[in-house]
């Protein structure tokens, strides 16, 4: 497709930053969505004055409920996303989050601003569901852990944008205050929209639909701006893809049961892994911050509602500055380390915000503040960024997008938890109830540790072979660092001469393809 409907279709470094920068359009909404309701909450405000002035429980309905929304397109991906493709789902999630807004934008009743936050959701579902695994297919090995970690680091810049306009409008008086905020998140999701037209579908994609001389141009298209379908690098990328999709669908079409299926391709252990990641982000405490952290300055620490939102701004700043240290530290170390490393910080983090609050006292309750700002760098170490894309790795082309659907489902449906229990768990057990995050954090090195194995540096085709040794562990927990499978392996195995002329492979190299 060319850009803007003239001249040259996009491609080089010029589409590869084009894909990187729609990505990042997709999760700056994201973010902006997860905080903006942050500063409207909980105050005696144009906002509760106009929604006559919700409970502490109507309060977590009304933020949670865009969760259930995000949770429900997520589910719709899971069903249909690997029928319209993923460029298709991005465009309609963008579209559904424009249609959204207008009604939030013009909500006069609860009603209307409750089925304005499920549409959002939705819509941000489908990007949640897609946006990572679209990017993932377009990477090349290099650099995927770090084009795919400015995700998350502009999911903070659409957190600060958030926070910072909520705290401004807050001066302003009648429904601007609460109206503009809410009606901004349009302006990202027409960019997304726009963003995504002049974009190609992804290669593995379009090879999984039939499609192999146009999944050969995108693979050009990314490969260099002089490239050709017949260059040799192409050539071997595309007969690569090609030949794990063919032992793929070795069985025929999909069928749902596969994936709780193990045998060698381990399918169960690879759903579980999509699953169990996302559901371990949201248990760190994180959205207890984002979407409370003015509430939990003002209600939990004792603090001014000023001083409140403006601390709850300056955390997503720190939130922000944190998000840039996997950029230069995931391909360096590993996505196993930065996770262990931050679910330790996290764990500490917590710890002490405890017990410098049973203290009571106001010194110790600005001394809690510091370390909740300290949570903030650790999760945008690691927690922030891997769980979003770690799926997206660890699943074949033949249940990627279920994976991913699968996993940000799990996702959004713990968010909706979390937020629905804060304000209630803030009201009845007060600072305790960083205790129970912080034994969470503890858990998740140990399980890090044993049974996550390291993606860092291997192409999609090479991370398949992750996944050969079976068993609960496979093979994870005595190889260091968790790596199973070294760079290169897909170019190395035995018999790839056949996969380069395009052959059928030999019965013993299938057996070990069939792991992937």
């Amino acid at each position: 497709m060319k850009l803007f409907g003239g001249g040259r279709p996009m491609s080089g470094r010029a589409l590869n930053w084009a894909i990187t920068a729609a990505s990042c359009q997709g999760f700056l909404l994201l973010g902006y969505d997860q905080g903006v309701m942050s500063g409207l909450i909980g105050a005696n405000n144009q906002f509760a004055q106009e929604f006559n002035n919700p409970d502490a429980k109507l309060q977590g309905i009304i933020t949670s409920i865009y969760d259930i929304g995000c949770a429900a397109g997520a589910l719709f991906t899971f069903f249909f996303g690997e029928r319209f493709g993923r460029k298709n789902m991005i465009i309609a999630g963008g579209t559904t989050m424009i249609i959204g807004t207008i009604l939030l934008g013009s909500s006069t009743t609860l009603a209307q601003l409750l089925v304005g936050r499920i549409v959002t959701g939705i819509g941000n579902g489908f990007n949640s569901s897609t946006i990572p695994m679209y990017q993932s297919e377009m990477c090349k090995p290099g650099n995927r852990g770090i084009l795919l970690s400015m995700q998350g680091t502009v999911t903070i810049v659409g957190l600060c944008i958030a926070y910072w306009l909520d705290f401004g409008l807050s001066f302003a008086s009648g429904p601007i205050q609460w109206r503009l905020p809410i009606s901004f998140q349009a302006f990202f999701a027409i960019c997304l929209v726009l963003q995504m037209l002049p974009l190609p579908e992804t290669p593995r994609y379009l090879i999984e639909k039939g499609q192999n001389t146009a999944a050969a141009q995108v693979l050009a298209r990314l490969h260099s701006k002089d490239a050709t379908i017949d260059d040799e690098d192409v050539v071997f990328q595309r007969r690569q893809i090609e030949t794990s999709l063919e032992i793929e669908s070795a069985g025929g079409p999909f069928r749902y049961s596969e994936l709780l299926k193990g045998g060698k391709i381990q399918n169960f252990r690879r759903v579980v892994l999509c699953c169990a990641v996302n559901l371990m982000q949201q248990f760190t405490g994180s959205n207890m911050i984002n979407y409370y952290a003015p509430v939990v300055y003002a209600n939990t620490m004792g603090l001014s509602r000023n001083l409140s939102l403006i601390l709850g701004g300056c955390t997503s700043l720190t939130y922000l500055a944190a998000s840039f240290i996997p950029l230069w530290t995931v391909e360096r170390f590993g996505r196993r380390a930065l996770l262990m490393f931050s679910a330790a910080g996290l764990c500490f983090c917590f710890s002490m915000v405890s017990i410098l609050l049973s203290i009571g006292t106001r010194s110790t309750a600005y001394a809690a503040t510091a370390f909740v700002f300290i949570f903030q760098i650790f999760l945008g170490i690691g927690w922030l960024p891997i769980p979003w894309f770690y799926p997206s790795e660890v699943t074949t082309t033949r249940i990627r997008s279920r994976g991913q659907a699968l996993g940000a489902f799990i996702n959004w449906m713990c968010v909706f938890t979390v937020v629905q229990i804060t304000p209630i768990a803030i009201d009845s057990i007060d600072w305790r109830t960083f205790i129970i995050f912080a034994i969470f954090c503890a858990l998740w090195v140990p399980i890090v540790y044993c049974f996550f194995p390291e993606t860092n540096q291997l192409q999609l085709e090479d991370i398949d072979h992750l996944f050969e040794k079976g068993g609960i562990t496979g093979g994870v927990f005595t190889a260091k660092g968790g790596k199973t499978v070294q760079p290169g392996y897909h170019q190395r195995v035995p018999n790839m001469e056949g996969v380069e002329k395009g052959i059928q492979l030999d019965g013993e190299h299938v057996e070990v393809e069939k792991g992937v």
